[in-house]
């Protein structure tokens, strides 16, 4: 991942509301989450869920596929993965410095870990 990349999802993300959705649809893991199912959850909108949830999809964050007349969002794991390993490469010249992350700090490992979680 390039650094501008990196720096347009973080900026994505960087607004209250579209972390909230972006943490919610990561938590609800693959199958994701219909538009309204979100707006319910966050107290947002329609209009304003809309707004987030396009901008979040234009960048790559969150994925929407339509299911007859609804939108079902999931996350983009792989944007993700990207995005932490960007973030941690080369962190603290290789010492183990992020306990929270030690069982994540390669994507070979966050792969793995995710794999484990899903049933």
């Amino acid at each position: 991942m390039e650094t501008p990349n990196a720096a347009e999802l973080l900026a994505a993300l960087g607004h209250e509301s579209r972390l909230a959705i972006f943490r919610l649809l990561v938590e609800a893991g693959p199958e994701g989450v219909n538009a309204s199912a979100i707006g319910e959850q966050l107290g947002m909108a329609p209009a304003t869920l809309s707004f987030h949830l396009a901008h979040l999809s234009r960048v790559g964050l969150i994925a929407g596929e339509r299911e007859s007349r609804f939108i079902h969002y999931s996350a983009n794991y792989a944007t993700m993965d990207e995005l932490i390993a960007f973030l941690t490469r080369n962190c603290c010249q290789g010492t183990a410095c992020l306990p929270q992350a030690a069982a994540c700090d390669t994507t070979a490992k966050r792969r793995a870990n995710l794999e484990k979680s899903r049933p």
